[in-house]
């Protein structure tokens, strides 16, 4: 039972930046704009999170300005997109290069440095039950923040009026603006919510993943998030048991490596993103659902009547 309660609280540990990244990319796509610049949000976040953590002692504090560099970061990607209109999967990908360079240069002072780990929250009550108190109750703020967005998430989105609209813009922001919707507007907070995400889940990899900081640490996990989406479906529990389930891919290579089973390693690290690579390869055959699900705005620039 001990075993099986550290596996999965592993297994929780690695699904938390993905589950996080996710659900503000989710956002940003439901309003018609397509972020790839993900990965790159993620190490900045990851970056500024270590680095504040280390100044002040605090990781609340390096918590915080990852979700400020992210969101920051962001700002500069809507920029592009929405004000000068430059092409959304171009700007992504450039800003995603950026970002990782950006990142080595703010850590270069960093690497080899002690980390500041986030400790567990225990919630009183709750945390004594057997087996799902230690999973669910004694876990670390970015844990309950992930439930939390997902919940939120998806309550804002099919239940409240301002979600409606958002959905709105991402299927067909011409109508939306015909009706007074401000789509500029709403697409620019989605992408600042997006990119605050981001760098939550970037900070969560500096300060409880792998406590410290290392170049490049985000490791494809902001591709991993970006096909969390389509593999969801836009739906935000179906991203959740995805992010979960890739989670458990990227733990149980790590489990296959220690019990030596005669595989080479590069061939299991490589699992979670060949798991990426199956999972869209067979929703791709399911084009219906696909289509019904996909925001038809979705990376389409818009220009408002002058």
């Amino acid at each position: 039972m001990t075993m099986t309660i550290a596996i999965l609280l592993t297994v929780i540990t690695a699904a938390t930046p993905l589950v996080i990244a996710a659900i503000g990319e989710l956002v940003t796509e439901r309003s018609g704009v397509i972020n790839l610049g993900v990965e790159g949000m993620m190490i900045v976040g990851a970056v500024c999170a270590f680095a504040a953590a280390q100044m002040s002692g605090s990781p609340y504090v390096g918590a915080l300005a990852g979700v400020v560099a992210g969101a920051g970061y962001s700002l500069l990607f809507g920029f592009l997109t929405l004000t000068l209109v430059a092409n959304q999967v171009a700007t992504g990908l450039a800003l995603t290069i950026l970002g990782l360079g950006i990142s080595a240069m703010i850590g270069e002072n960093f690497v080899g440095a002690p980390g500041i780990k986030m400790q567990p929250i225990a919630i009183p009550g709750l945390s004594q039950i057997p087996f799902l108190g230690p999973l669910l109750f004694r876990q670390d703020l970015f844990f309950y923040l992930s439930m939390a967005l997902i919940i939120g998430v998806n309550w804002f989105l099919f239940k409240s009026r301002s979600g409606l609209k958002l959905r709105a813009i991402g299927d067909n922001h011409a109508s939306a603006h015909a009706l007074g919707i401000h789509v500029l507007r709403t697409r620019y907070l989605a992408v600042l919510f997006g990119g605050a995400c981001c760098g939550l889940a970037g900070a969560q990899l500096s300060l409880v993943y792998t406590p410290q900081w290392v170049e490049n640490m985000s490791a494809g996990r902001g591709w991993i998030a970006l096909a969390l989406v389509v593999f969801a479906s836009w739906r935000p529990w179906r991203l959740l048991a995805g992010g979960y389930l890739f989670g458990a891919v990227t733990i149980g290579q790590m489990h296959a490596q220690a019990l030596g089973l005669g595989i080479p390693s590069q061939l299991l690290s490589a699992m979670p993103y060949v798991a990426t690579i199956v999972v869209l390869i067979a929703i791709s055959h399911n084009r219906r659902t696909t289509l019904i699900n996909t925001p038809a705005s979705l990376g389409k620039p818009f220009v408002p009547e002058r």
